[in-house]
């Protein structure tokens, strides 16, 4: 079996358009043992804190700094996903912090317009080098509020980042002035599905509208050189001890038994 390993194309496309979206990043099995896994971890409600839209929509996230014993941690550490970290981003890739994002059916909130370097600025990173990796746990589509994502919007550096209902978004006036010279595009994607997008990439996503729930797993990693030059919420640099991608649905299938 062939994993995912980017290639110098998968790169320039990164550095053009800000994103990669790679189709069957985890295959069909391993999915379904993460999203077993997810719907039967009791302690997601437990770290659980919600935000809340302009619309007064509300999102469900389970946000971890430290990779513990389970199947979070072997997602972030897989080959597949830390190793093309560290090529598309061009420098060693390390943990930040990954995040389960609930977004349930007819309930759950949009995300406002923004760049995850917008938050990570002020927690001691210098440089935007730093990137994440959605995984989509369930279907992701128009109507249950996929990510959209502004290509090439990186380009445009960190943008100011000002209260927008319950949400810290993009400057309103900055995106709607990118948005009448570049393209939106909807990211929408089967279970397995990862999105590998640049930390100063615009993106937002709607409310869930519809009967089918949309759960995701969210990686997000800095690079070495980039290691903050204060403490805060998020670690400093540590080395990663990657998973062979081989081995993943092995431990996939064995966190999942630890619940029981």
């Amino acid at each position: 079996m062939t994993f995912f390993s980017s290639q110098n194309s998968d790169k320039s496309q990164f550095d053009r358009d800000g994103f990669i979206v790679v189709r069957e990043l985890f295959k069909a099995r391993e999915t379904e043992l993460l999203s077993r896994y997810a719907r039967a971890d009791q302690r997601i409600s437990a770290k659980a804190t919600s935000r809340t839209d302009a619309q007064g929509g509300t999102t469900t996230l389970a946000l971890s700094n430290d990779l513990d014993d389970n199947l979070y941690a072997a997602v972030v550490r897989s080959r597949r996903v830390a190793e093309n970290m560290t090529r598309l981003l061009g420098d060693e890739a390390y943990h930040y912090h990954h995040k389960m994002m609930l977004k349930e059916p007819l309930v759950g909130g949009a995300w406002e317009w923004h760049q995850d370097y917008g938050y990570w600025y002020d927690y001691g990173c210098l440089y935007p080098t730093m990137g994440s990796c959605f995984i989509a746990v369930d279907r992701a589509t128009r109507e249950n509020g996929c990510l959209q994502v502004i290509p090439g919007s990186h380009h445009m550096g960190r943008i100011n980042h000002l209260k927008v209902g319950g949400q810290t978004g993009a400057d309103p006036e900055r995106v709607a002035a990118a948005l009448e010279r570049l393209p939106l595009e909807y990211v929408e994607m089967e279970p397995g599905d990862g999105l590998f997008f640049h930390g100063n990439l615009l993106h937002r996503s709607d409310q869930n509208t519809s009967s089918d729930p949309r759960w995701s797993l969210i990686c997000c990693y800095n690079t070495k050189s980039n290691d903050p030059y204060k403490a805060s919420r998020h670690p400093n640099y540590s080395p990663l001890t990657l998973l062979e991608d081989a081995q993943f649905e092995a431990t996939a299938a064995a966190q999942l038994a630890s619940l029981d």
